[in-house]
């Protein structure tokens, strides 16, 4: 009985380490999730819901850390020295809907690519920028339709409008 003890006690060990090690390969800090829209193992959250600025959405994950919530958007496949446009935006989003929700600004978001973690600030430039955007989207002409900026079969399978898209690759 003494082995086996000893053989579980090493084997919850080491699956310890490996979590701590993968858990440090993410970029993020320790801090705890209070929101995730990636675990598989636990149910995922409803998307954030602001009728007032006609904006839904679901960031991977929000942190807890010092009474604030700072939305996290992971991009695994990206490799860039700066942050893109399109990335912040969408981060700025997931700010302004936190900010909605629950009444509080986060100071930042953060925005993990594939080797690095950049923390976007939300200052008041950013959330006006944000802002811009989204009544122009509001404002636009419904009939207007998209041109598909890109050669990549797989984005266009993956993308939401595929079915109704008449540049589609495929």
């Amino acid at each position: 009985m003494g082995i086996i003890a000893w053989l579980l006690l090493g084997i919850a060990l080491a699956l310890i380490i490996a979590a701590i090690r993968v858990r440090g390969t993410t970029g993020l800090p320790w801090q705890p999730i209070v929101y995730t829209d990636t675990r598989a193992w636990q149910e995922l959250a409803q998307p954030l819901l602001s009728r007032s600025y006609g904006l839904v959405g679901k960031p991977d994950y929000i942190l807890r850390r010092r009474g604030q919530m700072i939305p996290v958007e992971v991009k695994p496949g990206r490799q860039a020295s700066q942050p893109y446009p399109s990335d912040i935006m969408q981060l700025a989003a997931y700010c302004l809907l936190i900010e909605d929700v629950n009444g509080i600004r986060p100071p930042y978001g953060l925005l993990r690519y594939a080797h690095t973690t950049f923390q976007v600030r939300y200052d008041r430039r950013l959330r006006d920028d944000l802002l811009a955007i989204l009544t122009e989207m509001q404002t636009a002409d419904p009939l207007v339709s998209a041109i598909r900026s890109h050669d990549d079969e797989g984005r266009c399978i993956g993308c939401g409008f595929v079915t109704q898209c008449t540049q589609a690759l495929r």
